[in-house]
């Protein structure tokens, strides 16, 4: 009991923590710690091989071809919820992706080309298994829980994310197999951290359970189209993926453009390029984790996760409308982390805990799907955008311009969001659906 105590209060001066939720949530936390340095390991492996083998473009036009290979996932994930329950579902989900990078990690001793491959693989690991490991804290915690100790979780993702780049840079010198190999014992012991935390989560009395009973009897499908909340989210992370997509890409097409000028070969570019995606990588996780330690439980309390969501798109509006005078590298540099910095802090947390007021099918169900296929179709019309815009002759005015045109649309669907979620809140949740905090031990 005392270990609780200093547990909770050490994570007082960053948000409410009660003894009894102290040890779950450092748990959680620990597993996206684990995540996301799993993640960045292999997203520096990915960034070099795609930008040189193919450019700025190709990198657009991989990401739309993760969407087509999602919708399969989603599809197949779908049927399992349907035939599992969740803590199989968990488990299938991340030995399947562990077993993928095995294969990728062996592959990459050899002379093979797997830049393409991996990368449109990385795109659907990534998105999925967050999804499932912030499915699992929205179906532990209460809204009102979720709204204190989401930002510690968050924070767990950052730090792992600042911390794993930097592990990346580290092992870069050993090679690919190297990050890949070490990528895949991080990502066992989040499986087994996952186990451990949903046989705490699990109510008293159904700890005799022999059997967990399917999420679903639905088809994934069926379940979103039925959802006005699921479709209003997408609609959201449709047009939030659309604009960061094309920011992106204007960075990398300007970064491209200097490493070429600045060096004399495919070796000189590859590193010019590696160390200020280095550089941009650490500065916009840093800054993202001092929000979620410091700022994202604070605007909850403030203002509510439903106004929370509309600071993102305001300062997309704000920020591209100034690259309008100056479309320059360091000007898209500084928009780009500014962008990044909120998103994977207050913008995914809000985004998260929105399912706080979800049924168990739409928090897992549905959230892999908007959390996978949306974020690709938003991939896919800014591919779309810069296919059409590349043999126009667009300039990267015009590119930012449309951005802050995409915003404000993002900004209406935040709105039409936090009228559905107040009418959640305000209803009693249905007895079946209410899920205990994870017990204490």
């Amino acid at each position: 009991m005392r270990s609780k105590h200093l547990l909770s209060t050490i994570l007082r001066p960053f948000t409410k923590v009660h003894a009894s939720e102290a040890a779950g949530v450092v748990l959680m936390a620990l597993t996206a710690f684990l995540l996301l340095t799993a993640y960045y390991l292999l997203k520096t492996v990915r960034e070099p091989l795609i930008l040189v083998e193919g450019g700025a473009e190709v990198k657009l036009y991989a990401r739309a071809g993760q969407a087509l290979l999602m919708v399969g996932v989603v599809y197949v994930y779908g049927e399992l919820a349907r035939r599992v329950g969740r803590t199989k579902l968990l488990s299938f989900v991340f030995l399947f992706f562990i077993s993928n990078l095995a294969v990728f990690a062996v592959l990459a001793t050899t002379d093979l080309p797997i830049g393409l491959p991996f990368f449109l693989w990385v795109g659907v690991f990534s998105y999925t298994v967050v999804a499932q490991l912030w499915a699992l804290a929205a179906d532990i915690y209460t809204e009102e829980q979720g709204k204190r100790l989401f930002p510690i979780i968050g924070a767990g993702s950052s730090i792992g994310a600042v911390l794993g780049a930097l592990f990346a840079r580290a092992l870069v010198p050993f090679g690919p197999p190297v990050l890949m190999g070490t990528a895949v014992v991080i990502l066992l012991g989040c499986v087994g951290l996952i186990l451990w935390i949903g046989r705490r989560s699990s109510p008293v009395e159904k700890k005799e359970a022999v059997k967990e009973e399917p999420l679903t009897d639905q088809s994934t499908w069926q379940v979103l189209s039925h959802d006005r909340y699921l479709i209003l989210i997408a609609g959201l992370v449709v047009f939030l993926n659309w604009v960061n997509s094309t920011g992106e890409y204007l960075l990398d097409r300007t970064l491209v453009a200097a490493a070429h000028d600045a060096s004399t070969s495919d070796a000189a570019s590859k590193a010019y390029i590696g160390a200020f995606k280095a550089d941009y990588y650490f500065w916009y996780n840093s800054i993202g984790l001092a929000l979620e330690l410091f700022v994202v439980s604070r605007v909850f309390k403030l203002v509510g996760v439903r106004k929370a969501l509309y600071v993102m798109p305001i300062f997309a509006v704000l920020a591209y409308g100034s690259a309008m005078f100056l479309p320059v590298l360091a000007v898209l540099r500084l928009v780009k982390i500014g962008e990044n910095s909120l998103q994977y802090s207050l913008q995914d947390t809000s985004r998260h805990a929105l399912f706080l007021v979800a049924n168990r099918v739409e928090k897992f169900v549905g959230k892999t799907a908007t959390d996978t296929v949306a974020v690709r179709i938003g991939a896919i019309m800014s591919t779309l955008m810069v296919f059409v815009g590349a043999r126009l002759g667009w300039t990267t005015t015009t590119f930012v311009a449309i951005n802050v045109a995409l915003a404000m649309v993002w900004l209406g669907f935040a709105i039409l969001i936090g009228r559905e979620h107040r009418k959640r809140s305000s209803e009693q949740p249905p007895a079946e659906l209410a899920i205990p905090a994870v017990a204490a031990t």
